[in-house]
């Protein structure tokens, strides 16, 4: 044993962790607290391509929530992005009333979705509004998205998605949101991420790439899935996309090829016949019918992981106050 010198010993400061947290319309919470997610979904949805197919009924979106609640479900993530109807000023009320987190969305959709001039109203500001609407909030007085959603083309990108990507990508790099990306049936998905993560910088996992099940191409999946980003496969209830009854076996290729934790699942419910209380499917379908036909095909463990764990952390970042 050596004497003592009398010296102090220096000490290694402790750096507090890093904390990440989802951000709901209620506020921040822990990823840990979302339970069972339907990681891309819709209460509310007004789309020009759509007329009179609107999702507008509160009651309505209620319903849903309390359905989707009696399964086991705790969150939604609605998709909906600036100028669709989101009706942000009902979410924080749904939230409370149904115990179902809600995560809201800026953003902007294909400019198809648009009335004639809505788009060209905002496109000189998009950067700033995605900031503005997921620091301060949706409107101003709203509650504050916890993501971006943009979307793609067919096969490709528009001037329009990488205009709407870009700043995007601008957001995230100024908030740390994350951005879901709209497949147009699936397609496009590794032109999307050279555009955000090589052109623009965004790391891989905190880009969703969505409606992957519409396109059951699985050397594409993989590629996506090996880049780094998340692989949501939504939308199970429209049979016209063949999604049912290829989603098991796209999902079991994956799963064996090692990426099951990138691997999300939503309802996508974006008319109002397709609601369960109108007689769709619906919300309550993903826990219902989707969820033990999953299960058959890569185990109740791995899709318990995909609906709880794989949400969590595609949803959750440090948030920057910009």
């Amino acid at each position: 044993m050596g004497e003592t010198t009398g010296q102090t010993v220096a000490q290694t400061p402790v750096r507090a962790a890093v904390q990440t947290a989802v951000r709901t319309v209620l506020g921040d919470v822990p990823g840990d607290a979302l339970g069972v997610c339907d990681a891309h979904d819709h209460l509310f949805f007004r789309s020009a391509l759509l007329p009179g197919q609107e999702l507008a009924d509160v009651a309505a979106a209620d319903a849903e929530l309390r359905a989707f609640h009696g399964l086991g479900g705790r969150t939604v993530v609605q998709w909906t992005p600036y100028g669709l109807g989101r009706t942000a000023g009902e979410l924080i009320g749904l939230s409370r009333a149904t115990g179902v987190h809600l995560v809201a969305a800026t953003g902007l959709h294909q400019a198809h979705h648009y009335a004639p001039g809505a788009v060209e109203a905002v496109l000189d500001g998009l950067a700033e509004l995605f900031v503005d609407e997921l620091t301060r909030g949706i409107g101003g007085t709203g509650p504050r998205a916890g993501l971006i959603k943009v979307a793609g083309g067919f096969h490709g990108l528009d001037a329009h998605a990488r205009r709407t990507m870009a700043a995007a990508a601008h957001a995230h790099h100024r908030t740390g949101a994350p951005i879901a990306v709209h497949l147009e049936l699936g397609t496009a998905a590794l032109d999307v991420l050279d555009l955000l993560c090589d052109e623009h910088g965004v790391a891989p996992q905190r880009v969703i790439l969505g409606h992957l099940n519409r396109s059951p191409d699985s050397v594409v999946h993989q590629q996506a899935a090996r880049a780094g980003a998340f692989l949501a496969f939504d939308g199970p209830s429209r049979a016209n996309h063949a999604m049912d009854w290829r989603l098991p076996d796209a999902l079991a290729a994956l799963v064996d090829a090692g990426y099951a934790d990138q691997l999300l699942l939503g309802g996508d419910t974006t008319t109002a016949a397709a609601r369960s209380v109108n007689g769709g499917p619906g919300m309550p379908y993903l826990l219902r019918r989707l969820r033990p036909r999953l299960e058959l095909a890569v185990g109740a463990d791995v899709v318990h992981r995909i609906l709880t764990a794989n949400p969590a952390r595609a949803l959750a970042t440090v948030w920057r106050a910009d």
